[in-house]
């Protein structure tokens, strides 16, 4: 570890301390007033348990009850409402006699709180930190140079929404076609000119009269309609032949909503087949995911950061024609249009973060979403080219001022593992354990995405990744040179971390 980093680290937070002075406030209308007025010969063991999430709430209190009634000890939730949320635990943790013992933060910040004295290793007594409960990558996630500083509570990442209705009725018409086919199998008329063909590091995709990719047929997917000879397929009935092309109506590669968009007559009311918010890092980094490397799985090492590469360049390219297709505008797009179009039934695909369960199931109990609809994992960007969705880890973290660390660790344990029940219904957020919420479909396919996810590094000299390589897609989608922008990122991001070693 280079002491230069821990000195950048403690005086980025000292610097922070007098605008947290002047701006910070910290909510003691609840437990923490209550506290102050017991008799002095009531004291129990006292922990300080602090967050800024006001839609945990609910959650945090009810936890601090019953662990405070099983240890026979107070834990005393406090919402702190602050935009220098660190700072402000720095700050408590120097000057103040009720420091913060434990609190919650975002994975891509431990870092820094690590190298400040804010974050403690693990006392994992309790044996939760394993496989067992949690995905590697939310272990990653809370992992710095190999050792863990955090217990993962809860994560967010995108996966496909997909109108489960339009693809019912997209399979029946391919079911149609095959029973009224009498003569040899043809493609749907325009998907062979109109499908796309993987782009190469040498040359990108061209476009095709109606400006969709054009090229051959790749193999895998729905491109491939073939499986079974034509003969067998008229040979079954309509349902069975729906069924069939059900089956195959999930999205395994990019190729495959292309496929779906050149072959399928959509209903009355449909304005596209997929849209998603390309302003958003969030919803394009899956492009990128599996190939552009900053610090490794952890987030944490610099000596690992691969940026400008072969394969990265090829998905970029991939992602350049999905404009010439798709005609999303950037600068008007926001997630919530998008939900709200999806939920009116305009668009058949669309990338969404964990939120979008709560919203459609509001929208259905409403009556103003009158579709079935499916979460899938990410599609593949090609036939060759995978795609890894980025995510983001909550994390407990134990406070390395904390005089009471064995106790910080016992709560903090009890926070991801028994109280992770009942975690989804109180916040609206799905746990990182893996035991949670097992019959619910939606929920299950965000923690496979989240499983193969890439978190978002954690390096304090790659802090401004995310939003460079966000301008970089935006750049692209307008059809700017994407080998020139890779190169351009790649050398600011080594800049920025040999200033630091």
């Amino acid at each position: 570890m280079h002491l230069k980093r821990r000195i950048i680290a403690v005086l980025a937070l000292i610097c922070m301390v007098g605008a947290c002075v002047a701006g910070s406030r910290v909510d003691m209308t609840g437990a923490e007033e209550r506290l102050a007025g017991l008799s002095v010969f009531n004291r129990k063991e006292t922990l300080y348990f602090w967050y800024a999430d006001d839609t945990m709430t609910d959650f945090f209190n009810s936890a601090a009850v019953s662990f405070g009634e099983g240890r026979d000890v107070r834990v005393i939730p406090v919402l702190v409402e602050d935009s220098e949320f660190l700072e402000a635990v720095n700050q408590s943790s120097l000057h103040s006699s009720r420091v913060p013992d434990l609190y919650l933060l975002s994975h891509e910040s431990l870092e820094k709180a690590y190298l400040a004295g804010l974050a403690s290793p693990v006392h994992d007594e309790a044996g939760v930190c394993t496989t067992e409960y949690f995905p590697q990558t939310a272990l990653s996630a809370v992992t710095y140079h190999d050792k863990i500083v955090g217990y993962p509570l809860s994560f967010e990442t995108s996966a496909l929404v997909y109108n489960e209705t339009y693809l019912q009725e997209w399979a029946a018409q391919q079911a149609g076609k095959d029973l009224e086919s009498t003569g040899e199998e043809t493609a749907p008329e325009g998907a062979e000119e109109d499908t796309w063909e993987d782009t190469g590091a040498a040359g990108g995709t061209n476009a095709g009269e109606n400006g969709s990719p054009e090229g051959e047929i790749t193999e895998g997917g729905l491109t491939i309609s073939d499986e079974l000879p034509l003969e067998e397929r008229q040979a079954m009935s309509s349902d069975e032949l729906t069924a069939y092309y059900m089956e195959r109506a999930i999205p395994s590669t990019v190729d495959d909503i292309l496929y779906i968009g050149d072959s399928f007559d959509v209903p009355e009311g449909v304005e596209g087949i997929m849209k998603w918010d390309v302003s958003d890092i969030f919803y394009n980094y899956w492009i990128v995911g599996k190939y552009m490397i900053v610090g490794g799985d952890p987030g944490d090492d610099e000596s690992n950061i691969n940026i400008n590469n072969e394969e990265a360049v090829q998905c970029l390219e991939v992602y350049k024609a999905l404009n010439q297709f798709f005609f999303i505008e950037s600068d008007t797009v926001t997630f919530d249009s998008v939900v709200e179009d999806f939920i009116n039934g305009k668009i058949v695909f669309t990338i969404a973060t964990t939120d979008v369960i709560e919203k459609l199931e509001q929208a259905k109990a409403e009556g103003t979403f009158g579709f079935d609809y499916g979460i899938a994992t990410m599609p593949a960007v090609s036939s060759t080219l995978e795609s890894r969705s980025l995510s983001v880890t909550s994390a407990i973290v134990v406070n390395g001022y904390s005089k009471q660390k064995e106790l910080a660790n016992e709560f903090a344990a009890y926070l991801v593992t028994e109280c992770s029940k009942d975690f989804y219904e109180r916040t609206g957020r799905l746990s990182a354990n893996l035991t949670t919420e097992p019959d619910n479909g939606p929920v299950q396919t965000f923690m496979a995405e989240y499983t193969d996810s890439v978190s978002l590094p954690k390096m304090m000299s790659t802090s401004n990744f995310w939003i460079q390589l966000e301008v970089l897609f935006s750049k692209v989608w307008n059809g700017s040179d994407v080998a020139e922008l890779v190169q351009d990122l790649s050398d600011q991001i080594q800049v920025q971390v040999q200033a630091i070693e």
